[in-house]
């Protein structure tokens, strides 16, 4: 304390004398997040001990992320997923007793108006790459089929590029369908087999990580959301084994659980692939939200 008795900041205090400010406003959680935030930044800055010039790069770095970011290109999510963040948050948000399938994050391209489909029906709709047959099964913890469980699924063509992607080179709604469970909570559609990609390096995040040889990107996946009245709402990806990116995916979405077996069969009009997958869904608790 100074002869004025007001405290004097200092590399000991300074995180304590922010977080008191902080804590003064009456506005519900965000002071106490903040002041969470403030104590690991100001520990961040005492342990890397940075020069003027490095801080004034680190800022300049964040003001480039925010000058790049616009709606069709975020480069604060991308950091985020490429940090693992958005899969730690998915995560402490979707805790799911040991049997259920793990939720992942549901990714930038999904799109809410996609078609309703009959079951079998091709979602390839210019039917470029490999064909694949998906097919599964909605349950519950006990094994009980899900009936009248709504599947919607999006992904990646054979290039690794989603419809809303490159409007310009793949019909509306292409590799997108919402399909409704059979009586034994089964369901099934034709598609082509999805090609893993890179994720985007052309912005200063990109950059940034390229620049250190992190990985960059995602292995090959099929994406769903389950609904069902009285269960908690699960959105996941479904992995192929085989692809060499399994354990590099630059998002951290992968788990054992989601990765699935793409088998090849062979005839005389060529080859072609199957996936068969199960889903376990949980019951909804008594104010809980859909993922």
């Amino acid at each position: 304390m100074s002869q004025t008795g007001i405290p004097s900041f200092n590399e000991a205090n300074s995180a304590e004398m922010v977080a008191r400010r902080l804590l003064q406003a009456k506005a519900g959680p965000l002071p106490r997040v903040l002041a969470t935030v403030v104590d690991h930044l100001h520990q961040i800055v005492r342990e890397s001990r940075p020069t003027a010039a490095e801080w004034r790069q680190a800022i300049a770095f964040l003001t480039e992320i925010g000058q790049a970011s616009y709606d069709k290109k975020q480069e604060w999510v991308l950091l985020s997923d490429l940090l693992g963040v958005t899969t730690l948050v998915v995560d402490i948000n979707s805790r799911r007793p040991k049997g259920a399938t793990p939720n992942t994050g549901r990714g930038p391209f999904y799109r809410a108006d996609a078609p309703r489909l009959s079951l079998g029906a091709d979602i390839s709709l210019d039917g470029v790459g490999a064909p694949l047959t998906v097919s599964g099964q909605v349950t519950d913890l006990d094994g009980m089929p899900i009936a009248g469980a709504t599947v919607e699924t999006w992904q990646a063509n054979s290039q690794g590029f989603y419809e809303n992607q490159r409007p310009d080179l793949q019909p509306e709604f292409n590799l997108r369908g919402v399909f409704t469970t059979d009586s034994g909570g089964r369901f099934h559609y034709r598609t082509v087999k999805p090609a893993g990609y890179a994720v985007p390096d052309d912005g200063p995040v990109g950059k940034m990580l390229a620049g250190l040889n992190y990985p960059l990107s995602r292995p090959a996946h099929l994406y769903f959301l389950i609904s069902a009245d009285n269960f908690e709402t699960l959105t996941t990806q479904v992995f192929d084994r085989d692809d060499p990116r399994l354990a590099e995916d630059a998002v951290f979405g992968v788990k054992p659980e989601l990765v699935g077996d793409f088998k090849r069969m062979s005839s005389s009009a060529g080859d072609s692939w199957s996936l068969d997958f199960n889903f376990v869904m949980v019951m909804a608790r008594e104010g809980s939200r859909a993922r």
